[in-house]
């Protein structure tokens, strides 16, 4: 304490440091509480599936792919500049890549059966698995993924959500023409969903100081009520030319126009309220234009896939198909109905086994990618940063653990043609 006190420097960074985290606890959901939250702002728009943000023709681009891409022009520069101009003694990325394969050499091999060489069919796979996988979760929490998107407008939110729902109407209701079901289904859009909220924009931005009890509800965006929506369904019960039903034109109005038509009372607890008037503005959701791969289902899935299908390849290539087949297609009059039911228990594990590979890495990269959101919707300036280093090495845990159980599975697939051997001598 006292060197603290005797080190401008020092009492420089801690008084900038509080002073940091106070204004960060103010500016943020914490001091909304109190009537401040100055730096605040709505939740971003948290999505499972991956969105679309643009059509290459008629191939919908996702936000996941292009951080996908991302992550392989990353190591394509780093291959290039590790093997543009070699030398005998590395240095740089040479020295960085050279490091990188011979720890994975030297895995391959003493996991494999400690001799030199004996993991050689394992090493492209398993080093190309930890180096992809560790770039996509690096490159998913830059700065800008996940904040900086395009305006989902509420016609497109209500074309998206209202066709979900003319699969059901039509079902249900046979009778019905195309105008009548598409009509029903947008009543029943705004009766479900008439509270949920959406962002004001101003402009193409956010305002800092709107934080999330400054979402506008969609009934301050379309103008219904009750009565107009009763309208709307008798016009359809008694099918009635439904372009000369006002209400619905309106209605139809307001959703293309998607701004916000009236203020808005946020009730902030207690006896407390909050007056919002937006008035004009565009209301919308915001779809990311970047999104972590690793956040994405199908990307897991795919690396899943090719792990598992390669680690089914070197059981075949190393114990034939009748030999490496023969554990999962037992047959009952030979071996007995409990090998049988061994053998599918051994392919079900196949099966389990991609499917823990796929979940584990997306679930522990989406939890992630939600407790940055939460820490800077919390604490807008300082709250990610330790968490941003913690994520970092979760992303190296994580392809290491995805690379080593694809290790692993290979060498006990391979590993079976040695104990098929054995057998067959001891015969």
């Amino acid at each position: 304490m006292g060197k603290l006190l005797y080190s401008p420097k020092l009492l420089a960074i801690a008084i900038a440091a509080i002073a940091a985290l106070l204004v960060s606890v103010a500016g943020g959901a914490l001091g909304a509480s109190f009537g401040l939250g100055f730096l605040g702002g709505p939740i971003p728009f948290i999505s499972i599936p991956a969105e679309r943000v643009a059509y290459i023709g008629s191939y919908p681009l996702l936000n996941s792919t292009v951080m996908f891409w991302v992550g392989g022009f990353v190591l394509i520069f780093i291959a290039w500049r590790a093997g543009r101009n070699v030398k005998d003694i590395p240095s740089g990325w040479q020295n960085l890549m050279e490091m990188i394969y011979e720890f994975f050499s030297n895995t391959v091999d003493g996991v494999a059966g400690g001799t030199p060489k004996a993991g050689r069919r394992f090493l492209a796979l398993v080093s190309t698995i930890f180096l992809v996988v560790m770039i996509i979760n690096w490159v998913g929490i830059l700065p800008g993924v996940g904040s900086i998107g395009r305006i989902e407008s509420i016609e497109e939110w209500v074309h998206h959500h209202a066709a979900e729902l003319e699969a059901d109407v039509g079902a249900s209701n046979p009778e019905y023409n195309q105008e009548q079901i598409e009509a029903a289904a947008l009543v029943h859009l705004l009766e479900e969903h008439g509270s949920d909220t959406f962002v004001a924009f101003d402009g193409i931005f956010v305002p800092l100081g709107q934080g999330e009890q400054a979402r506008v509800p969609l009934n301050k965006i379309v103008s219904f009520t009750d009565a107009d929506l009763h309208e709307i369904e008798l016009a359809i019960e008694h099918g009635d030319d439904l372009a000369h039903v006002g209400t619905l034109e309106s209605i139809h109005h307001d959703i293309e126009a998607g701004v916000v038509k009236s203020k808005f009372t946020y009730d902030v607890g207690g006896d407390k309220e909050t007056d919002y008037n937006f008035t004009g503005r565009t209301a919308g959701l915001l779809v990311p234009y970047f999104r972590g791969a690793s956040t994405d289902i199908n990307t897991t899935l795919a690396i899943a896939i090719i792990a598992m299908f390669t680690v089914q390849l070197w059981g075949f290539r190393a114990l034939g198909v009748r030999g490496y087949g023969g554990k999962f297609l037992v047959n009952p009059i030979t071996k007995g109905p409990i090998a049988t039911f061994v053998g599918v228990l051994e392919a079900f594990g196949e099966l389990t086994r991609t499917i823990s590979f796929t979940f584990r890495l997306f679930g522990n990269m989406f939890a992630g990618e939600i407790l940055l959101i939460a820490m800077a919707f919390l604490l807008p300036l300082i709250g990610i940063i330790p968490f941003m280093g913690l994520e970092l090495f979760v992303g190296v845990i994580q392809a290491y653990i995805f690379a080593m159980l694809t290790l692993v599975f290979g060498v006990m697939a391979v590993a079976s043609h040695g104990d098929h051997d054995s057998h067959a001598e001891d015969h």
